[in-house]
């Protein structure tokens, strides 16, 4: 129940400089940050009285001053981080999710209707809300410059193969395929939609990779392009119900002959939901997906995608995740690697 109190007490010390304040001057009175951050004193009273609490800060009861405990000393990157997420959710979640029950009647995303007057999916709407893209932005840049490296040093991709980079949107994840993975005869093709396309060739020129990279629009659900080697799927298969992910499988089945590789990155939802390995996946994902950003979609067990994957031709030849051990507490998270062998044709 206390959750959403919780999370917007915390983030309003940061945004009305509290936590700064305090950070360049421990000790500092109510009565001070108030005048510092504009604001009475005594509301600045008891927005901390829940961070005393968390021995986030601590507090002397003599002097009446405030010091930073916990939140002293995190190392900037990580402060970034975390408030990066803090920023998405509170920009693209918490209002969204007013509207939870309507969007899983409906199957759209209601929020999005009743505070931005657009019918569609989040994604379509960072076009066009420049709030949403500005908040969405860093936090899935930083989240993309976190997992990328783990996920391609975790690949195999054969020397001069021809790598499909499935809903690869501006090209980026095309450009880090081919620096990472650059073999004579290698060429990583961006499938996406064509409004896309003016945006990645962009990257490729800026990258340098022009001539290892190309752009082919188009929709997966209608087409996959084929002649390819090997698929990539990334950040994508969350997005969508059972249906559709079997939809979007078959047409990579099409798109590759038998002993064709696919490479999926997911995250992951735990085989038992007392498994707190995976962290907070079950805990976000399920709402954010149907809620706030498509309608529908959600992570998967690894033994649901295994499943699924049989199901439409292929075959599980390795899995890696991540270690927890290994990524940022605040990751919310943990991500797989499945990849898979076409070992037989399944029709569209």
């Amino acid at each position: 129940m206390v959750g959403p109190s919780r999370f917007m007490n915390l983030l309003s010390c940061f945004e009305l400089g509290i936590i700064d304040a305090l950070r360049e001057t421990p000790g500092m009175t109510a009565a001070q940050l108030g005048e510092a951050a504009g604001v009475k004193p005594d509301a600045v009273e008891q927005l901390l009285h829940l961070l005393v609490k968390e021995s986030f800060v601590a507090h002397d009861e003599a002097s009446g001053g405030y010091t930073l405990a916990a939140l002293d000393g995190i190392a900037e990157a990580d402060l970034q981080r975390v408030l990066a997420m803090f920023d998405l959710i509170k920009v693209t979640t918490l209002r969204q999710l007013f509207y939870l029950t309507e969007t899983v009647r409906t199957g759209t995303v209601v929020g999005l209707k009743e505070f931005y007057g657009f019918d569609g999916t989040l994604f379509a709407a960072l076009a066009e809300h420049k709030d949403l893209r500005d908040s969405w932005a860093p936090a899935m840049d930083m989240e993309t410059v976190r997992v990328d490296p783990w996920f391609f040093e975790n690949i195999d991709i054969p020397s001069g193969a021809q790598v499909l980079d499935l809903a690869g949107n501006t090209g980026l994840g095309a450009v880090h395929t081919y620096k990472q993975k650059a073999s004579p005869g290698l060429r990583v093709t961006t499938f996406d939609l064509p409004s896309r396309e003016e945006e990645a060739l962009e990257n490729f020129r800026a990258h340098g990779v022009a001539e290892h990279c190309s752009f082919i629009g188009g929709d997966v659900f209608t087409e996959i392009p084929r002649g390819f080697d090997v698929v990539l799927i990334k950040h994508f298969l969350a997005m969508w119900d059972k249906a559709d992910v079997f939809k979007i499988f078959r047409g990579v089945n099409q798109a590759l002959d038998v002993g064709g590789q696919v490479n999926i990155l997911i995250p992951l939802y735990p085989e038992n939901n007392d498994d707190t390995d995976t962290r907070s996946s079950v805990e976000f994902y399920p709402t954010f997906f149907i809620g706030c950003a498509m309608g529908q979609g959600g992570g998967q067990k690894l033994s649901t995608y295994r499943s699924w994957l049989k199901d439409c031709g292929f075959e599980v030849t390795n899995v890696i995740v991540e270690d927890p051990a290994d990524i940022p507490a605040d990751a919310i998270p943990v991500h797989a690697i499945v990849a898979a062998e076409k070992v037989t044709d399944i029709a569209g």
